[in-house]
């Protein structure tokens, strides 16, 4: 390329810097700094094209010279034009892409679902100072909830020391922070407090203030179930109990010993690991729940016995003895089941969507009866099934290879079954619904953090109770790895990505244009 030519390419660039100066300061970095250097590093440019092309400039009065200079700055201006466009037009569509493998800048299902099904309008209001270390998270958490649902969920902030009378109504010491959520309009409007949430807790705050009334739960107990809350050093449901009041449930002990019939308040029934027989009038009690509409969940375990047989069977499942076991879908130990096998069910579509396994560690399969002993009107489906290459090992202590008469194949682990009671006297429901799992540990403390397994026994009590909703994915427990950026290296990298890079392409590109128009 010749001297003459160079220093076209530098009076173009040049006067791309130079118009774009402007455009630095205002939109881009808001430095000084940055914009005064490329200010002066584009007049230098320009100075020496006017330098070095003086004599041509002196003829710029000749129609062909003058035709030269005028396409050219034309042509600097449409590209300059063409960069800041292309930054409008990104900063107007704002969209966004969430590319990391936990997904922790995108929303749960679960909560998409819940604003999605918001049918009056929410509010958060956050009492914190924008010098606490937890701000710019929770803004962006709530962010992402008006992005998600502009109509219906807005958000704001108020720093309590300059607001005294808010701090005084929410009873605000110095120091602290608190996040008002409410539903509708008015003072009267229903709202509850929380420290600063994660989405769990904001989701299940929505979930809560929209309940029309919390439903009641019942663990029966009194034949070896897992308790609601464990004893020094034991197991428990303490975690599952959480969730529930979390999701708007209540969840409550119950001793069905001398009772004629379960609570007519009950909106659901947990059996949760029985290890001793039910008496008679305990089942009979049970018969007459499901009978007249009752919504049931039935935890089973391997070595245990608890006298529910022929009640189960009304409906369709019988608890097979002995521990399921799948040498080729495990995690190490054969009786300890993974599956990503799914029957065609509501309650685990959204976990066959999102390809999760569940763990079912020393699991007992289930036999669906579809007629002989089931009463009339029952419909039984497979939930959750085990791998082709499952068998049933009736001596796991013994043994751990199939043997000759034990059950082999496709094993069906979790089953639902429904059954129309809308002609029930004493009627509780339209329609009865029992769940039946062939393993109670998945709802023990230490295994609930497990995302698949508690998404499949929330998504069952969301199927019996007939919430829709509530069979969703629900937000997980994330570890995020994220760079934190100071204010300066934030605005190195905002001109460096939206002003410097697109600049250096656009001005090498009109260099290309300006060598070729020249030859």
């Amino acid at each position: 390329m010749r001297a003459n030519h160079v220093t076209r390419v530098l009076g173009a660039f040049g006067l791309l810097l130079l118009l774009s100066s402007p455009f630095t300061l205002f939109l881009t970095s808001g430095s000084v700094a940055l914009a005064g250097g490329k200010a002066v590093l584009g007049a230098a440019m320009v100075a020496a094209y006017i330098v070095t092309h003086r004599r041509e400039l002196g003829r710029a009065g000749t129609r062909r010279t003058g035709r030269f200079l005028a396409s050219s700055v034309l042509t600097t201006l449409a590209v300059l034009g063409v960069l800041v466009a292309l930054n409008v037009v990104a900063f107007r569509e704002n969209q966004r892409w969430d590319l990391t493998q936990a997904r922790i800048f995108s929303l749960a299902p679960q909560t998409v679902q819940t604003l999605a099904g918001l049918k009056e309008k929410a509010h958060a209001l956050a009492l914190i100072p924008p010098t606490h270390p937890s701000y710019g998270e929770l803004e962006e958490l709530f962010r992402r909830y008006h992005e998600a649902a502009p109509e219906v969920f807005d958000y704001a902030f108020v720093d309590p020391r300059r607001e005294p009378s808010l701090a005084a109504q929410y009873q605000l010491k110095d120091g602290q922070t608190l996040v008002v959520i409410s539903r509708g309009e008015g003072d009267a409007a229903p709202h509850t407090t929380l420290p600063l949430p994660a989405e769990q807790e904001l989701t299940n705050a929505l979930l809560q203030l929209g309940a029309t009334g919390a439903q009641k739960v019942y663990f029966v107990e009194g034949h070896g179930e897992w308790p609601l809350e464990p004893p020094p050093g034991g197991d428990g449901l303490s975690e599952l109990r959480r969730q529930l009041q979390r999701e708007g449930y209540r969840p409550e002990p119950l001793n069905l010993l001398g009772r004629k019939e379960v609570p007519r308040d009950a909106g659901l029934v947990i059996i949760a690991g029985a290890k001793q027989d039910y008496t008679a009038p305990e089942v009979a009690a049970l018969r007459t729940y499901l009978g007249e509409g009752g919504r049931l969940l039935y935890f089973t375990d391997a070595n245990t016995e608890d006298g529910l047989g022929l009640f189960l069977a009304d409906y369709g499942v019988q608890v097979d003895d002995g521990v399921a076991a799948d040498p080729r879908f495990n995690s190490g130990n054969p009786f300890v089941l993974v599956s990503n096998f799914y029957g065609k069910h509501a309650i685990t579509r959204p976990l066959q969507e999102r390809g999760f396994n569940v763990q079912l560690p020393t699991a007992r399969s289930l036999t669906l009866i579809r007629e002989g002993f089931l009463l009339p009107g029952v419909t039984v489906e497979p939930v959750l099934l085990s791998s082709p290459y499952a068998w049933v090992e009736s001596r796991p202590l013994e043994d751990t290879t199939p043997s000759s008469g034990e059950k082999m194949g496709q094993l069906t682990l979790v089953a639902a079954a429904s059954r129309d009671t809308r002609a029930a006297e004493h009627k509780r429901f339209d329609e009865a619904r029992l769940v039946a799992v062939g393993e109670s540990e998945l709802l023990l403390d230490p295994n609930w953090r497990y995302e698949a397994n508690r998404n499949l026994v929330m998504n069952a009590l969301g199927w019996a109770s007939h919430q829709v909703e509530k069979i969703t994915l629900r937000p997980p427990d994330r570890e995020t790895s994220t760079l934190e950026l100071s204010e300066d290296q934030m605005r190195t990298l905002r001109f460096v990505s939206t002003d410097l890079f697109p600049l250096s392409l656009l001005g090498v590109g009109l260099a290309v244009w300006l060598s070729r128009r020249n030859r």
